[in-house]
């Protein structure tokens, strides 16, 4: 999985998808900031997932930005997305290889190199790591702490994805201590302040 430090970002999607997400999501990917894009909609039918991901894969192909699905591997086989993102409860890997084959598939180690070995060892196409900050997103179960990402980054070349309350305060931190990709959601979509665009242009 190649690394553009210009485009650094990975933009998860909220909860629910209003009708003014697709016009914000493609004026964000219009920036170049976004290097991937995951679909992440837990209460959601499949039928109306494949709807909504059809329609979010046709931007994500025009502004040439990786289009993943969060733990459903037979949705990301059935749109053909460019892979899948998989918590240490979903599907196994190796399972998941055999129906998407060389697609990306990235899995959450929390905060644990015991969990990251193993991801490396099953060939993980990139490890994710959190949560670093307090989250809105997601209950935190998990505390990472930056000293984790430098120790990663010494066992392995695989792109590290860090997660977990990120924003304009503290993202700096993350890509300085090496994070390959920031893994964004609350600080876009739920943001009271600033409009999603907005958002994305305080990340330089």
């Amino acid at each position: 999985m190649r690394i553009n430090k210009k485009r650094f970002i990975y933009l998860i999607s909220p909860k629910k998808i209003k009708d003014s997400f697709f016009y914000d999501l493609t004026e964000i990917l219009k920036l170049k900031k976004v290097s991937i894009f995951q679909l992440r909609l837990k209460s959601t039918s499949f039928k109306k997932k494949l709807f909504i991901g059809r329609k979010i894969q046709k931007i994500c192909r025009k502004h040439q930005t990786k289009f993943l699905i969060n733990d459903d591997v037979m949705l990301a086989q059935k749109l053909n997305a460019d892979g899948c993102h998989l918590g240490q409860k979903d599907m196994k890997i190796f399972k998941a290889r055999k129906m998407i084959s060389k697609k990306i598939i990235g899995i959450t180690c929390h905060n644990s190199i015991k969990l990251a070995k193993q991801a490396i060892k099953n060939k993980a196409d990139y490890l994710a790591f959190g949560a670093f900050y307090p989250s809105k997103t997601k209950k935190t179960k998990f505390k990472a702490y930056l000293s984790l990402l430098k120790t990663i980054t010494k066992i392995t070349k695989t792109p590290i994805v860090a997660i977990g309350g990120i924003n304009e305060d503290n993202y700096k931190n993350l890509l300085l201590n090496k994070a390959d990709f920031l893994a964004i959601s609350g600080y876009v979509w739920n943001n009271k302040k600033l409009k999603p665009i907005e958002a994305i242009r305080k990340l330089k």
